[in-house]
């Protein structure tokens, strides 16, 4: 294999510094990623219809003759030329071309063959810009079938399509990395002739993403993924650490300070964590769970053992509100305990921060309780053994490397996410990782109602919310804009909120993304101090408040969210086990994805059901969470489309021999996967 596949762009025939440097703000750098830049889709030229049978819209194939020129002598109108068969006549219509090249390409009382897409102009047809004009001669030459690509602003598609074609075509035939019989028994081509194919169609479903030639490409992607997980999951076990003494005995004084019976998916998770805690194995794991599962108990539970065990634990979660709610619940549940908690927040005061940083580094304290500010260079643990985040952040794997990094090799470390992964999620976000699930609740989902209004509706809900507020209900009440949007024609939740003020019979406050972080804490702390009893807001109560005496939420406009956001926004009510509602308040513009989205939510409040639908309903790479730490974990594969490579991928990468990995090289560095390796062995 030579080089040549990882060389610049720049020594791709048709690429000069412009086009060089459009490329390389599409992250297009040599000429690997170009060849993996596959096709949006294809272009069908066989269509060769006589010119009485046109299609207005559709790209055809004609042999007609040239048989008048029209050159205007005024500035930016086009030239024509007026071409026939025996049926009928077209034009074919330039812009910015000159006279000589037009009468040199289409010769008067020539026959050519012209292709391109057909318009209509004041009852006349004619041809834009033709894509390809040859004489008959030549005719053969014109590619029936072409890949179609993705625009690139200053670069013409025609352009595009010749470089993507020369190059595919110039491509040397590389040693394939898997086996031929494996190759043979899924019908697939070489690595180099997939590109080709693809890149160079003979039929229009050769682009399509469930072609055997995309679907090669797509399935080395995912094993590329999974060899790099494969591989990072083996570095970090091969960490040596000092196993944790631990008990469960020690905690059966605290579980009768939690308000409820632990069920048994929180008992065997709290068991895979007590195993890794007490194994000589770093853990890196992942804890999942619905919202309102219970997974900040395991994470207190984990806490506790860690501390006993005389390590410190660091917990970090998305907003000073909600590090504040948890600080009150450990101190709580803790308090007989000789456990000494702290809080850290942006809010303390700088010379607490001071005193809390120099009893951290003494081992003065057990448990720290804060946002991201925990990881800051001046905050130093003495004997960090746990950190728990809750993972709002959705850490990519990059940050995952960095983060088993911290403290020393003694620390574990756990990300909580309330979002439900997908099965083929599982696989390609967190390969790296164990993963933990709580899917049954502590308390019944039976006391949940979901409905579903349309706005025309909002007096009755109105009139619905002061009734739930009579009998001491706090309500959410969602909308998706600050502002007015014109173009969206949605309700901003300013100007709700000003109507609201007026209808509701009791006190409600008002936050959204814009709102002074001191104002928006102090609306939430009175919201949970029952000063207030509704909160009317954008999507930033989706995480980061718990207040178990609100049971009743609206959402405006609940088409425009994502499946996974509205069952996130619905988990912040009925978390008490008291009777809950949710109602979805959508607008007459609603679409038929819309609709879907919003009976799935009404039918059922199992968010791991609801994530799968998500992902069938939106597409990879546009759910909320998915999306890891600004980089598109693939470009190629689709979690939708090649499912059944992802499991293909799995078990033959458990059945692949240690001494046979070394010939992956050259995949992990098309995909650019070794450099994450090059990040492993520098930290």
């Amino acid at each position: 294999m030579k080089n040549d596949l990882f060389s610049s762009i720049i020594n791709v025939k048709g690429i000069g510094p412009k086009i060089k440097k459009k490329l390389e703000e599409k992250n297009i750098l040599n000429k690997a990623d170009l060849l993996l830049n596959l096709p949006s889709g294809s272009i069908d030229r066989r269509f060769c219809p006589k010119l009485d049978q046109l299609e207005i819209g559709k790209i055809s194939t004609i042999f007609v003759i040239p048989i008048k020129y029209s050159f205007p002598r005024i500035r930016n109108l086009p030239s024509r030329v007026t071409c026939k068969d025996e049926y009928s006549k077209i034009d074919l219509v330039f812009f910015n071309s000159r006279e000589n090249y037009i009468k040199q390409m289409l010769p008067l009382n020539e026959e050519v063959v012209i292709s391109g897409k057909v318009s209509l102009y004041k009852s006349k047809y004619q041809i834009t810009n033709p894509d390809y004009i040859r004489t008959t001669d030549k005719g053969t030459n014109i590619q029936k079938v072409m890949s179609r690509y993705s625009s690139i602003s200053g670069i013409s598609d025609k352009t595009l399509q010749k470089i993507f074609s020369d190059e595919a075509n110039n491509i040397e035939e590389l040693d394939d990395w898997h086996d031929k019989s494996f190759l043979e028994k899924m019908k697939w081509l070489s690595w180099s002739q997939s590109i080709k194919r693809i890149h160079n169609p003979i039929e229009t479903d050769d682009v399509n993403k469930n072609s055997l030639y995309y679907e090669r490409l797509a399935y080395d992607e995912i094993f590329s993924n999974l060899l790099i997980f494969n591989e990072i999951k083996k570095r970090i076990e091969k960490i040596k650490k000092i196993p944790k003494q631990i008990s469960k005995l020690e905690i059966d004084g605290i579980t009768k300070k939690i308000p409820f019976n632990l069920t048994n998916d929180q008992k065997n998770c709290l068991d895979d964590i007590i195993k890794d805690m007490k194994s000589e194995r770093k853990m890196m794991r992942v804890l999942q769970g619905d919202v309102g599962s219970g997974k900040t108990i395991i994470a207190l539970m984990a806490s506790y053992l860690n501390c006993k065990s005389n390590y410190q634990t660091a917990i970090m979660v998305p907003t000073e509100i909600l590090a504040t709610q948890h600080y009150k619940n450990f101190k709580n549940i803790l308090d007989k305990t000789n456990i000494n908690i702290e809080l850290l927040t942006g809010k303390t005061k700088l010379k607490n921060q001071k005193i809390i940083r120099e009893k951290l580094k003494n081992n003065k304290i057990d448990i720290l309780i804060g946002t991201h500010s925990l990881f800051q260079d001046k905050i130093e643990f003495s004997k960090l053994g746990l950190i728990v985040i809750d993972e709002q952040h959705k850490f990519g794997v990059k940050q995952r490397i960095n983060l088993s990094l911290k403290g020393t090799n003694n620390t574990d470390v756990i990300l909580m996410t309330a979002t439900p992964i997908p099965r083929t999620l599982v696989l390609t976000n967190y390969g790296d990782m164990n993963i933990s699930t709580i899917k049954k609740k502590p308390f019944s989902n039976n006391n949940l109602t979901t409905l579903i209004k349309p706005i025309q509706k909002l007096d009755e809900v109105i009139a619905f919310v002061n009734q739930r507020m009579d009998n001491e209900d706090q309500i959410y009440w969602v909308c998706p804009l600050i502002d007015e949007s014109e173009k969206l024609k949605l309700m901003a939740a300013i100007k709700r909120f000003e109507l609201l003020k007026k209808k509701i019979n009791h006190n409600i406050g008002l936050i959204h993304g814009s709102t002074k972080k001191e104002d928006k804490e102090e609306v939430m702390q009175d919201f949970i101090d029952g000063k207030i009893r509704g909160i009317i807001s954008t999507t930033v109560i989706e995480v980061g408040i718990d207040n178990p005496n609100a049971n009743t939420i609206i959402i405006e406009n609940a088409e425009r969210f994502g499946l996974a956001q509205l069952h996130q926004l619905r988990g912040r009510v009925g978390r008490s086990g008291n009777e809950a509602n949710c109602i979805l308040l959508y607008s007459s513009a609603i679409s038929e994805t819309g609709k879907k989205r919003l009976k799935i939510m009404k039918d059922s409040n199992d968010g791991f059901y609801i994530s799968e639908e998500d992902l069938k309903l939106r597409g990879y790479g546009d759910i909320i969470g998915y999306q890891q730490s600004g980089e598109k974990n693939f470009i190629i594969a689709d979690p939708i489309y090649h499912s059944h490579l992802f499991e293909l991928a799995k078990n033959n990468l458990d059945l692949l021999e240690q001494n046979n990995k070394s010939k992956y090289e050259i995949l992990l560095k098309i995909f650019k996967k070794d450099r994450i390796l090059n990040i492993i062995d520098t930290g």
